[in-house]
């Protein structure tokens, strides 16, 4: 009964087996044709560490980096550890996490002195101050902006205040213009309406000094001057000044 058992469970596994193999050479020929697809589905039938690292490797060519970090950090082979952590450290460098890629890489170069491995950490270093560089530089240009910008404000509030005092100045000298005219006004005003009162007070003055200076016009002149408008077809209006009883006024007396 015992070697009945044996010889099954022999069978089963030389079974299984061939079916490895047979999954490994259909993996291994649809990986060479890039079809990728078919690889994966293929190696993810086996369990061992070498289908899972060319399962790992193929998900890396599908560009499924994150799912093939995973699968390699799964293998637990130490003769599988260097080429492990080398394409560990491309699968983050794909990723653009350098400072993890360059990690793997170091602890790659730990086990074995590979030139490949040395030149993606140099180049991945060289990445890395490239980024810092660049990165600082975009800080001082912000920094730099921010300055400038700060700095145009401020020139722009000067600007604003300079213009502000300078419409108040404004505002005050016009109003000190208007009172100026304001006043030179009022006073061409009282000036003009001085020399006015002294222009009416000055012909008063000459119309009493005529009426002292000029001879009365007596009753004689009167009626030439009276005779001489008639003579001549003018009405008037003026009546002749004729003596009254009592009268004693001679021809001298004014009218």
């Amino acid at each position: 009964m015992r070697y009945i058992i044996l010889t099954l469970l022999l069978t089963i596994f030389s079974s299984a087996s061939l079916l490895d193999f047979k999954y490994l050479d259909d993996a291994k020929e649809a990986y060479l044709k890039k079809d990728y697809k078919k690889a994966e589905e293929l190696y993810n039938k086996i369990e061992n560490d070498n289908a899972k690292f060319n399962l790992a490797d193929t998900l890396y060519r599908e560009k499924k980096y994150k799912d093939a970090i995973d699968v390699y950090n799964s293998i637990d082979s130490k003769d599988l550890e260097f080429k492990k952590l080398h394409n560990i450290g491309n699968s983050y460098a794909k990723l653009n996490k350098i400072d993890d890629a360059i990690k793997s890489y170091e602890e790659a170069l730990k086990i074995k002195d590979d030139k490949d491995t040395k030149f993606n950490l140099e180049l991945l270093k060289k990445k890395k101050k490239q980024q810092e560089k660049k990165k600082n530089k975009k800080k001082d240009d912000k920094k730099d902006k921010n300055n400038k910008d700060k700095k145009s404000n401020n020139q722009k509030e000067q600007n604003q205040k300079n213009r502000e005092n300078k419409n108040s100045k404004d505002k005050k000298s016009q109003k000190n213009k208007e009172k100026e005219n304001k006043d030179k006004n009022s006073n061409k005003e009282k000036e003009k309406k001085n020399a006015k009162q002294e222009k009416q007070k000055d012909k008063k003055n000459k119309m009493k000094e005529n009426n002292k200076t000029q001879p009365p016009i007596s009753n004689m002149e009167e009626r030439k001057w009276q005779k001489m408008l008639n003579s001549r077809g003018v009405n008037t209006l003026m009546l002749p000044l004729s003596r009254g009883k009592g009268d004693n006024r001679d021809e001298e007396n004014p009218w």
